[in-house]
């Protein structure tokens, strides 16, 4: 309860390295045996990890998207989205893999790889990691989908940034339940 409770983005950048529970969460940052979030035990998900040199491959990738997005792109916006990817030292691509199934629609399916990726974060937190998600324009971009080698039927759902702290995750304010829950009488 405490991660849900309190999870916040921190600032980061130093490669992981710590203690040894965050150098395997880095290393293999979705360990294998995970229960599967969705219905039908399907697993209409994927990740790609993303360091090193590949981080390099990863911003010009989105600065190409980036450029390509309208007719006149500032050149800044351009290189903002090169330098992206340099926030942390590993990013962790979360995918969506959707198919076709007589149970468990798309939309569904898409739920459960958000399931997976939210719970990516909550591991690394939990373990003192520093975790962001990270989206925008470019996760939807075919330029990305092609770079990155995704199949037809799969899309970005989010960049994971992983690292270690380098700050203090800031304190949410806590959202009141009564904001987000409503009670239904029928009508």
């Amino acid at each position: 309860m405490d991660a849900l409770r309190h999870f916040a983005a921190p600032g980061f950048g130093r490669p992981p390295g710590g203690s040894g529970a965050e150098r395997r969460t880095t290393r293999d940052p979705v360990p294998g045996g995970i229960s599967r979030p969705g219905p039908q035990s399907a697993a209409p998900y994927r990740f790609l990890t993303i360091e090193g040199e590949g981080l390099d491959r990863l911003g010009d990738l989105l600065a190409e998207a980036t450029a390509a997005s309208a007719d006149d792109v500032p050149q800044a916006a351009i290189d903002k989205a090169r330098k992206n990817p340099q926030r942390a030292p590993l990013i962790v691509v979360a995918i969506a893999c959707l198919q076709e199934h007589p149970k468990v629609p798309a939309s569904e399916q898409l739920l459960t790889a958000g399931c997976a990726a939210h719970g990516l974060i909550l591991a690394a937190y939990a373990q003192g990691i520093g975790a962001m998600w990270r989206s925008g324009e470019v996760s939807f971009s075919p330029i990305v989908a092609r770079g990155l080698g995704l199949a037809a039927n799969e899309q970005v759902i989010g960049f994971i940034y992983l690292g270690t702290a380098e700050t203090e995750p800031r304190s949410p304010a806590p959202l009141p339940s009564a904001e987000y829950v409503n009670a239904w009488n029928g009508q």
